[in-house]
């Protein structure tokens, strides 16, 4: 089991800390819906709940997951571009859910988790968190 997490340490600690951001991002959209939603659109509320939640995952992912040093601002900024594309994909992908399918905004983000799960990670891998011998 050792072996295995040692060889896999990069992508298990990614999908731990995926987690823990995930639920962290989801809640704070099904916070901010339940409290704001009469007032302010959903997707606005998604946007908010962005912020908080790129931020959560940059420090998470830096520390414990590609463990790089330095390069603060920069990765920060390519940190955000990665998730701006995800962004992107939710404002697309969810209206399509909450209009047309008729789900309810916080049920149809949860459905666009995996698609965003797999493009961060890579895009963070390759493009985020790169050294400078990538």
């Amino acid at each position: 089991m050792r072996q295995l997490y040692k060889r896999h340490q990069e992508k298990i600690n990614y999908l731990l800390v995926g987690i823990w951001n995930t639920v962290f991002g989801y809640l704070t959209f099904v916070g901010l819906y339940c409290l704001l939603s009469v007032k302010i659109h959903y997707l606005f509320l998604l946007v908010i709940s962005n912020v908080f939640s790129i931020t959560n995952a940059y420090i998470g992912y830096k520390i414990f997951v590609f463990k790089t040093r330095g390069n603060y601002w920069q990765e920060y900024l390519r940190f955000y571009l990665v998730y701006g594309a995800a962004l992107a994909v939710n404002f697309a992908l969810l209206p399509i859910g909450v209009e047309l399918l008729k789900i309810s905004p916080p049920w149809a983000l949860a459905g666009l988790t995996v698609i965003n799960v797999i493009f961060s990670y890579y895009g963070h891998k390759k493009f985020s968190f790169r050294s400078a011998n990538d």
